[in-house]
């Protein structure tokens, strides 16, 4: 019976410890998480607008801005060495790019413009997630 109870207290104490590390692993570069959840936070904001109808232009300007800024750390901050990586970030800069100058002013406008963006935005998540 003890030995059971040692081992079992060895197996939970293994198991908090593997926890532990694979937490401060996880840590250690806190930017690429960070990149994804600003732009997550932008593309939210956008959608939520969508959904409400209520596309202030001012608005939806400031955040497809703060995406177009944003997407351009994605390449150095990852840090990923594939040709097709780095075309999918080129490729969501300049359609983040396309949005911010076509300067939605309605609603169907901001659809139209997001939907290049949410493409590769998918496109990318599926092959890189």
């Amino acid at each position: 019976m003890r030995a059971a109870l040692l081992i079992l207290l060895g197996l939970a104490i293994g198991v908090v410890g593997t926890v532990n590390v694979m937490n401060a692993l996880a840590a250690r570069n806190p930017m690429p998480a960070a990149v994804m959840h600003t732009m997550g936070y932008h593309m939210g904001e956008l959608k939520q607008a969508l959904k409400a109808q209520q596309c202030d232009a001012a608005k939806v300007q400031h955040h497809l801005l703060r995406l177009q800024s944003t997407a351009t750390d994605i390449l150095p901050t990852f840090g990923i060495a594939d040709k097709a990586f780095a075309d999918d970030a080129n490729q969501l800069q300049t359609r983040l790019q396309q949005a911010a100058v076509s300067a939605p002013a309605t609603c169907a406008a901001l659809a139209a413009a997001l939907k290049p963006v949410g493409e590769t935005c998918q496109s990318c998540h599926q092959q890189y997630r």
